[in-house]
């Protein structure tokens, strides 16, 4: 593989959206669009055929001989959270690049065409929505999700989607922009965004499910402001407290399914009271926080998510405080194409490297083609320091075994 490639492309992607502290690609953005116009300028310098779907994504294509068969894709998103690294999502596109150039290099004439798609908007960061872009794509952007304001401006997704080239009004009406029937496959090459192939010294795995979610983004409890002093414990409705209570009852049910073989993380990362109200001495009126849960078992979360609701009625009535809750946001869990695990897996053991597939944590768009009946699969490249950060540290020996089994694996499909 092109090891100068990617080291370029790699480095001008970090020049053109480094924010003096990390990475900042915004979603239906500036930094995003210029993430895109420079893979497309490295595209065609290396002779590749470019275009922007209906969704303003990229789509570089090496051409099959016969183009009504359906193609073997690749690919991954090219935005970022505020502040995080250059690696999550481009390390997809650039490895996807290198793999279409080399085939172009040595002359590969594929009897399916070869696509790769560098995909606008995945990161949830931005509009509290993940996988916008590829959900654009099969038509699953409802008009609420449309509607969700922008987490700083407040501007509406489909304003910042049409401003960029989505053709909005074919999204709104749920219409596909994309036939699941014209892709053989979906391969998306990811970083790790957790610790295990750090734990078990592994470069690269091969995926087999993504994690499905149920999300609120702000949830508040409304209880009632008083003098700190002057109010007793049994006559206060204390939100701080009552939302304590509520999460530290979540850990513990938590726990228990864990404890019986049940997949499942919950995260709140969100807390806070309002900064115009409180105050050392004030009782809290009001709390908002979010709430995560992920799990591989769709049963898991709807039955963690009852127990939420549960202990939100039993904590208010007790504590005499109320929980009103935005909507709620969910993505299904994922399994990938066990036949194309199974030539991934073997086409690691061919490279003489170890072989140890691992689930993932994290959401990728590879759980919506999967959804729309592309049959998907992932590898993932170690990395250390989780995602999300400006600490992203991906080998690039490492990043090079996960391109060449990408490279591989697409050739055997498209030959």
């Amino acid at each position: 593989m092109d090891r100068a490639l990617a080291e370029r492309l790699f480095g001008r992607l970090r020049e053109a959206s480094f924010d003096g502290v990390g990475i900042s690609r915004e979603s239906y953005g500036a930094g995003e669009s210029l993430a895109l116009d420079i893979v497309e300028e490295e595209a065609r310098a290396l002779g590749l055929e470019t275009a922007r779907d209906a969704g303003a994504n990229l789509v570089i294509t090496l051409a099959g001989l016969d183009p009504s068969l359906p193609a073997a894709a690749c690919g991954s998103h090219l935005d970022s959270v505020p502040q995080g690294g250059n690696f999550d999502g481009a390390a997809g596109v650039v490895a996807g690049l290198m793999a279409l150039a080399r085939f172009r290099a040595e002359g590969f004439r594929p009897a399916r065409p070869i696509r790769l798609m560098a995909l606008r908007g995945e990161e949830s960061a931005w509009f509290g929505r993940a996988y916008m872009g590829s959900s654009a794509l099969f038509g699953r952007l409802s008009r609420e999700d449309l509607a969700t304001p922008h987490v700083v401006t407040g501007r509406p997704l489909a304003e910042s989607m049409r401003e960029v080239g989505v053709e909005i009004d074919r999204v709104a009406r749920g219409e596909a922009l994309l036939d699941p029937a014209s892709l053989a496959c979906w391969l998306e090459l990811h970083i790790e965004q957790g610790p295990v192939l750090i734990a078990r010294n592994l470069p690269v795995a091969v995926v087999t499910g993504i994690r499905g979610n149920i999300r609120h983004r702000a949830v508040e409890c409304i209880g009632e402001a008083g003098h700190s002093g002057a109010i007793p414990r049994w006559l206060r409705h204390d939100s701080v407290f009552a939302t304590a209570e509520l999460i530290t009852r979540l850990d513990r049910h938590w726990r228990t399914l864990l404890e019986r073989g049940r997949d499942l993380v919950v995260t709140s990362g969100i807390v806070g009271t309002d900064p115009a109200e409180h105050a050392l001495a004030r009782i809290p009126g009001r709390l908002r926080f979010s709430m995560e849960a992920r799990s591989q078992s769709l049963e898991v979360l709807e039955a963690f998510y009852d127990l939420f609701l549960s202990e939100c009625a039993g904590i208010a009535e007790e504590r005499g405080v109320e929980f009103r809750f935005d909507r709620r946001l969910d993505t299904a869990p994922a399994r990938m194409d066990e036949g194309l695990i199974g030539r991934l897996r073997a086409g690691l053991r061919a490279m003489g490297q170890p072989d140890e597939p691992v689930p993932s944590g994290a959401g990728h768009d590879a759980a919506v083609f999967s959804g729309a009946g592309v049959p998907s699969a992932m590898i993932f490249v170690r990395n250390q320091h989780g995602s999300h950060n400006p600490q992203e540290a991906m080998e690039m020996d490492d990043f090079l075994v996960g391109a060449e089994l990408l490279a591989r694996t697409l050739r055997e499909i498209a030959a």
